[in-house]
């Protein structure tokens, strides 16, 4: 059996690509994936308007979604509103900001805000994860694949153009393994990846979307498609050349057990 995931990230509405976000939409329905994952940052400054969009864009895929905010999903011009309610507009118009669950068979989906409004530092769009409510998810019996989804990359990816400065980031890592966790999906530095987060190289990967928004980063826009099978995770990069989307990177990850565990 193989399970198919479709992750995008990062689309900025406001300064979306919009050629790319339109049709996104037919090359997610042609994948036929379980799950649509989106790693956040889905409007560039939090704006009703970009919001209004991006609900729309949403209520175009057929399949179900996991949806976690990203720093840019925060009032980011309002610093009162930014400071004390970040998140109450991307739960009026896009769902919970937090701890979103999805199941299918042989899979679950989990999501954990890694965005905050404000923080004790002076680059406010660095993530942190809670630790606390990390321990405190629960992934069911018998999921034979196990998906994260938050946005800023846990782990600083050696060569992104921006780094996540997720505060508890490794602890978060290191817990997400222990609890077999499969793939922990992200966004934020706009580039396409896929690395181990395990010492043995194999069980637990990082995957990071690339954006379909006009802020590039040395990447084409794209978004990425996984299809996990016993043996391995197949991660297709769907580049967009300004006409269509067509395949660029691809890794193979080794499962370090195999589905029935």
């Amino acid at each position: 059996m193989t399970l198919r995931i479709a992750h995008l990230s990062d689309t900025h509405f406001g300064g979306e690509l919009k050629p790319a976000v339109a049709a996104a939409i037919d090359a997610v329905a042609a994948f036929e994936p379980t799950v649509v994952v989106v790693t956040g940052d889905l409007t560039l400054n939090g704006l009703p308007r970009e919001f209004l969009a991006a609900k729309a864009w949403l209520a175009r895929f057929r399949q179900p979604l996991v949806v976690t905010p990203g720093n840019h999903d925060t009032p980011y011009w309002n610093l009162p509103l930014r400071a004390l309610q970040p998140f109450d507009r991307f739960r009026r118009y896009i769902g919970p900001p937090d701890l979103v669950a999805f199941d299918a068979p042989g899979l679950a989906v989990r999501s954990l805000n890694s965005a905050r409004g404000a923080q004790p530092r002076p680059d406010w769009s660095k993530g942190a994860v809670a630790l606390a409510k990390l321990r405190a998810i629960r992934w069911g019996d018998g999921a034979a694949l196990k998906v994260f989804a938050c946005h800023h990359p846990l782990i600083d990816i050696q060569g992104a153009p921006v780094n996540g400065g997720v505060r508890r980031g490794p602890q978060a890592a290191a817990i997400l393994a222990e609890a077999g966790v499969d793939l922990v999906m992200t966004g934020h530095v706009h580039v396409p990846f896929a690395l181990s987060l395990s010492r043995s190289g194999q069980g637990c990967y990082a995957i990071g979307a690339g954006t379909l928004s006009q802020r590039t980063r040395g990447a084409p826009p794209s978004f990425s498609t996984i299809a996990a099978t016993p043996e391995a995770f197949v991660v297709t990069v769907q580049a967009w050349t300004g006409e269509r989307f067509e395949v660029g990177d691809e890794w193979v990850l080794t499962r370090k057990t195999t589905v029935g565990r």
